[in-house]
């Protein structure tokens, strides 16, 4: 069956080309005019998803080539989508940019995958003719790609646009959708590692939003790019995906989600649902004790941003310590696994949890950054021996000192890992890694995991009562 989908993806010639401003604004400016929009972002990123979720007030959702097999981009694309609304996907680095030098997993690779016309952002600073020249070879590189059009960003004048705008009109033919001058940086989306700052920590997350909104509305042409969007083609489909039906609720998990806490995919925490879990969201800033659960389940964030109200939460820590002791199911990543340590260097010195031996200091530089691949060689209660995981990482933090013995699963191809080359720290029921998963990627993980913890479950309420 062919199915109607108006898409486009917005992609740039690097990164910091203007993409998440552009695509913020437009799903903000669409949906507070009555389109339904449905966002997007290409690879594993976390941030971006934010921002693009709070601007459309609907869930964005992550497609990446590496992680994800073909088939299931289109599935989960076509069952997050409607005919009567607005894709919109978001791009990172350069058109062509993916980990090698064929350009594998880039975002040309996932417009070819969804058939999808591209809005390409092109940064003009500093040049004219040149600008043209560049889309010319964008657009020739391979024809097989449709960039249906062309948002000039960055011009410094009348001049320096009118000379542009008319070398690209006479050497390339691809439509100019908008035009963006040089703009203060008072009013764009703030950075620092690891990317933008998260919605959860700007204040001024509204205006920032209304700021992409007001860009958007007053420099790009909506109908072009509705005109666009309208313009991809239908997607064939031999059938249409299956509705997801949850199993009853079996056991209850808490899963930290704070301002320290945020990186999760949407996916993930619908997957434990899916699969019999009761998802409770807690604060290990501003709880004083974990609830009465039989599994955790801490994603990433900024603990190391965070560290003196996480360290100066006694309660919660000391409960948090005891329950773990006592066996209480532990699934956590990046962040996370810097919260289950010892010690956090970062200006200061932090005590954390004390699940694991181990001291986390940070570096300047990214000590992990990019996709992951690993495979299982030891045994242990969250993945079976001989499992193949695909994900991603990107940590500026490292584990610095190690008193005692650490046991790791997952021994590391690709990617950096927590020791050594290797990965997936094992400690009583406590399981801790470097690498990002995603449940399109990695469909086991979550009916894994829940499964251990309903084992557990029992060993773990009578641990419970011989400490009362």
């Amino acid at each position: 069956m062919n199915l109607k989908r108006p898409r486009f993806i917005i992609a740039g010639i690097a990164g910091d080309s203007g993409k998440t401003l552009i695509s913020v604004g437009l799903a903000s400016y669409l949906t507070n005019n009555g389109y339904k929009v449905y966002p997007f972002k290409k690879g594993p990123d976390y941030i971006d998803t934010m921002w693009l979720s709070q601007a459309s007030s609907t869930t964005a959702r992550n497609l990446d080539t590496f992680i994800m097999s073909k088939p299931t981009i289109v599935e989960s694309f076509i069952s997050n989508t409607r005919s009567d609304g607005i894709a919109i996907i978001e791009g990172n680095r350069g058109l062509y940019d993916g980990f090698d030098e064929f350009g594998s997993h880039s975002t040309a690779e996932l417009a070819k995958v969804l058939d999808t016309p591209i809005i390409l952002v092109l940064n003009t600073q500093k040049m004219t003719r040149t600008s043209s020249v560049i889309l010319w070879g964008l657009k020739y590189f391979d024809i097989s790609l449709n960039i249906a059009g062309v948002i000039i960003n960055n011009y410094s004048g009348k001049r320096h646009k009118e000379i542009i705008v008319n070398s690209i009109t006479e050497l390339t033919g691809v439509p100019i959708v908008g035009a963006i001058p040089r703009l203060s940086d008072k009013i764009l989306f703030p950075n620092r590692h690891l990317g933008l700052v998260t919605p959860f920590e700007l204040r001024e997350r509204t205006e920032a939003i209304e700021n992409a909104q007001r860009i958007v509305q007053d420099y790009i042409d909506i109908k072009k790019v509705l005109d666009v969007a309208n313009s991809a083609n239908e997607i064939y489909i031999t059938n249409y995906p299956t509705e997801v039906i949850k199993s009853p609720k079996q056991v209850r998990i808490a899963y930290f989600w704070d301002k320290a806490f945020c990186f999760y995919y949407k996916e993930n925490l619908e997957a434990l649902e899916q699969y019999g879990a009761e998802l409770i969201p807690v604060s290990p800033i501003n709880d004083t004790t974990l609830p009465d659960v039989e599994g955790v389940y801490i994603g990433g964030g900024f603990p190391e941003t965070n560290a003196v109200e996480l360290s100066t939460n006694l309660s919660f820590l000391t409960d948090f310590r005891q329950k773990v002791l006592n066996g209480l199911p532990v699934f956590a990543e990046c962040g996370g696994l810097m919260y289950l340590a010892e010690e956090l260097i970062y200006n200061n010195n932090y005590k954390l949890a004390g699940i694991f031996p181990i001291t986390i200091s940070m570096s300047s530089k990214p000590i992990g950054h990019g996709y992951f691949e690993g495979i299982v060689d030891i045994e242990n209660p969250y993945f079976a021996k001989g499992t193949l995981i695909r994900g991603h990482e990107f940590h500026y933090s490292y584990i610095s000192e190690i008193r005692g013995e650490i046991q790791t699963t997952v021994k590391v191809f690709r990617g950096t890992g927590s020791i050594d080359n290797r990965d997936g720290i094992i400690h009583r029921n406590v399981y801790a890694s470097y690498f990002h998963l995603h449940h399109l990627g990695s469909p086991f993980w979550a009916k894994e995991f829940l499964s251990f913890c309903k084992k557990n479950k029992s060993l773990y309420r009578n641990a419970i009562e011989r400490t009362k």
